[in-house]
């Protein structure tokens, strides 16, 4: 029988702390995984619903982009993947009454852990301007609200359509037509915030902004470099490839600024060896210096050029541009420097120089850690560099691979969710339409919230996600939100955003993959793109929550109609009716996606093309893979400070707080904690267990702070820390973000810290 939400808020300010682990998964992830699903979802839903996760003819499961092979588990699933499909298969409500109950003060009081716990949302809600609490509301004037206030407005581009990974291809693509045939290319997305480095850097570099392989690819490497990235909680089923290469005879260095306990050991459940002894992953752990990577694959580069026969020097002259200036960057490369940027010693360096020469079919992946700085671009590039120098991409078994988040986040992109597309697809929407997109740029996450706070952005339309929780500079972004006219999330469940309103608000209750979906055609489905480039079906199997919901092709196929009227010649109603009428236009506008209804009918889906790893071809200005030759940068810090970086608990995903634990770095109970060097906590003064608050510095000179968090001893790089988001989005400051992608510098925030005002906070 499943259980009740939590009544009141549990005390967050006492965390237990005890011994990190140094394996993950394993009979403890089997346990909790079952204990969050039963409570969840009873007993027989629990069973109904977790078979038919990443199965050919199930649904995809809501977490992460990680892939499927071909051949499936019964169990395709993890544990941070269980504990998505449980909150969003619920058998928890949030009616109307709920909302009655609970002004919107009430909710802004609340963590994102009760909020979450509440369960699905039944029905439509509006917060009129004026009132305190929402009240429900019919689709059909939910619909007439937001006409009115697009309608108000003095440009399209006063209004702005947020779109987060979970948002099927169907529904991004109607999203991104009907928001350009309104006016404009204000097409913020998640992207902004976590891999827009990863696109902006391949781009330049390969000519596609995504990565080059395949699980067979992880399957077959000599040598997996994981840079900036805990699979162990963020991509769990990713553990398994590692597992499958390693028992192939590939190495793994790890480079991170934390042991993470996934890249010590897997405990694959799946196998009687794997829950009793597990197998070691790492072979090299780097325990770098926040921000620098950068300057380790500089040297790296530097040390394969000095090497004899280390270049594939064929590869270079046939398919590479710039090989010259990135050399003589590279020649420049310094020890001293370098070693004092990484925190790194020069034996450790010369072990993964060895690793690397040994190595004939390299792939390095990456996530945040990479993605988040001011150097991120040139950074990943430089990792392009290393990859181009002994021609480990286009090659089986190596490749750049960038791991995704939310598990559509690249499908999205790819269906046009982009404030600068290319003039390409506009000219393809444009024909197949008869509509005249806009052609100026529009609004990315960052650019979206200082239009908001200047009152240059009037309306805020979110499909999916939870905007608030997921930005920088919270107090800047809360103030900005409610200078909007209108905010409208279309949601599953409570989230913070929901209490950080507009004049006006609503929330649009959706269906989730877990759903069936029927229309008047019958039963439909959505496709997705996981984070290798597969495109497959996903289907729903469960009973929706309550008959008042909408599919996302729905609300959108609707909100159009209310908007545009009778002038818009899109057959917004077939689309509504019939998701394969979305993928027949689909088809003729995305490249790759020819004759998508029927490729899409083979079960697992089909791979899009990619150049670079197919042929060889680069489709680059030069027609070339291009070495680039930036400047080295790394973070620099001031006299007792920390570098700050902001990372997730094993009990969330993004901004979905499950739990207020951390099995894996021994924290239960909280999750206001700083992770700290014991040797950099004694020069500041900061015993275990002191209470301090966290004060950003940056530039602006404005003082961001974050109060009441426990310190922990813990085996963090030389002067870094750690800390959890959302609870730290605070200390970024809106305006700090990566050169070129405008992604929020979340991994490099130079803090100090003030125990005399650190209080427990509740």
């Amino acid at each position: 029988m499943a259980g009740k939400p939590p009544a009141g808020d549990p005390v967050q300010d006492a965390p237990r702390v005890g011994p990190a682990q140094h394996a993950a998964a394993g009979l403890p992830a089997v346990t909790e995984s079952l204990r969050v699903a039963q409570r969840q979802m009873g007993l027989s839903r629990t069973a109904r619903t977790l078979l038919k996760v990443n199965q050919k003819d199930g649904f995809d499961c809501p977490g992460c982009a990680w892939p499927e092979g071909d051949k499936r588990h019964v169990a395709e699933f993890c544990e941070n993947g269980v504990k998505a499909v449980a909150e969003e298969a619920t058998l928890r409500r949030v009616t109307p009454d709920f909302f009655a109950a609970h002004p919107v003060d009430d909710l802004a009081g609340r963590s994102g852990y009760w909020l979450g716990q509440q369960g699905r949302i039944t029905q439509p809600v509006y917060l009129p301007e004026g009132a305190d609490r929402y009240q429900a509301v019919t689709w059909e004037r939910a619909f007439e609200i937001i006409a009115e206030e697009l309608g108000a407005l003095a440009s399209p581009d006063e209004a702005v359509f947020y779109t987060s990974g979970r948002t099927s291809n169907e529904a991004a693509f109607l999203l991104q037509l009907f928001a350009r045939e309104f006016g404009t290319n204000n097409l913020p997305d998640c992207s902004n915030m976590c891999h827009e480095s990863s696109g902006s850097a391949l781009t330049e570099t390969i000519g596609v902004g995504k990565g080059s392989v395949s699980l067979e690819d992880l399957h077959h490497a000599d040598l997996i470099i994981i840079a900036g990235q805990n699979p162990g909680t963020n991509h769990p089923r990713m553990l398994s490839a590692l597992e499958r290469a390693k028992t192939a005879g590939a190495k793994i260095i790890s480079v991170n600024p934390l042991p993470e306990a996934g890249l010590e050991r897997f405990k694959n459940p799946q196998t009687a060896h794997g829950m009793l002894k597990g197998t070691p992953l790492n072979d090299l752990f780097l325990q770098i210096r926040i921000g620098g990577d950068q300057a380790l694959f500089r040297l790296l580069n530097k040390l394969i050029l000095a090497s004899e026969g280390a270049v594939d020097e064929r590869f270079v002259a046939e398919h590479t541009h710039g090989y010259e200036e990135f050399a003589a960057a590279a020649a420049e490369a310094d020890w001293d420097e370098t070693l004092a940027a990484t925190g790194l010693d020069r034996a450790a360096i010369e072990q993964a120089l060895d690793m690397v020469l040994a190595s004939e079919r390299t792939v390095v992946c990456w996530a945040m850690g990479l993605t988040q700085h001011k150097h991120s671009v040139p950074t990943i590039r430089e990792i392009v560099n290393f990859l181009l120098l002994r021609g480990n991409i286009g090659r089986p078994g190596a490749g750049v691979c960038p791991v995704r988040g939310h598990s559509n986040v690249q499908g999205d992109r790819t269906m046009g969710i982009f404030e600068r597309p290319s003039t390409a697809f506009l000219d393809a929407l444009d024909a197949e339409f008869g509509i005249t997109s806009p052609r100026h740029h529009g609004y990315d996450v960052v650019r979206a919230i200082r239009a908001l706070r200047d009152g240059d952005a009037k309306v805020f339309f979110a499909m999916g996600g939870n905007f608030v929780a997921a930005t920088p500079d919270t107090d800047v972004t809360e103030a900005a939100m409610r200078n909007a006219r209108l905010t409208v999330h279309v949601s599953t469940k409570l989230n913070r955003s929901h209490a950080v309103t507009g004049a006006r608000a609503l929330i649009l209750p959706t269906l989730g993959r877990t759903d069936k979906d029927v229309q008047a055609s019958g039963k439909q489905f959505v496709t997705v793109e996981d984070s290798m480039s597969k495109v497959h079906a996903s289907r729903g199997n469960l009973t929706p929550a309550s008959p008042h919901l909408l599919s996302e092709p729905a609300i959108v196929a609707r909100l159009a109609r209310a908007v545009l009227g009778p002038g818009s010649a899109t057959p917004w109603e077939d689309f509504e009716r019939d998701y394969a009428t979305i993928r027949d236009r689909i088809s003729r506008v995305v490249p790759g996606f020819e004759n998508f209804n029927a490729r899409i009918a083979h079960p697992g889906g089909f791979t899009l093309p990619h150049g670079p790893r197919d042929s060889r071809r680069f489709p680059t200005e030069t027609g070339r893979a291009n070495f680039t030759a930036a400047p080295v940068e790394y973070p620099e810090l001031p006299e007792g400070r920390l570098l700050l970086q902001t990372l997730r608990s094993h009990d969330q995903y993004n901004t979905t707080i499950y739990g207020l634990d951390d099995r894996y770095r021994g924290i239960r109970g909280g999750r206001r904690v700083v992770l700290v060097h014991p040797d950099d906590a004694a020069a500041l003064g900061l015993p275990d267990g002191t209470y301090t608050d966290l004060v950003s510095e940056w530039k602006d000179g404005v003082e961001r702070r974050a109060p009441g968090f426990r310190v922990v001893h813990y085996p963090t790089a030389r002067g870094c820390a750690a800390a959890y988001y959302p609870e730290t989005n605070v200390l970024v400051p809106l305006d700090s973000t990566a050169d070129t992608s405008n992604t929020p510098a979340s991994k490099s925030v130079v803090v100090r810290f003030d125990p005399g005002r650190g209080e427990p906070v509740a």
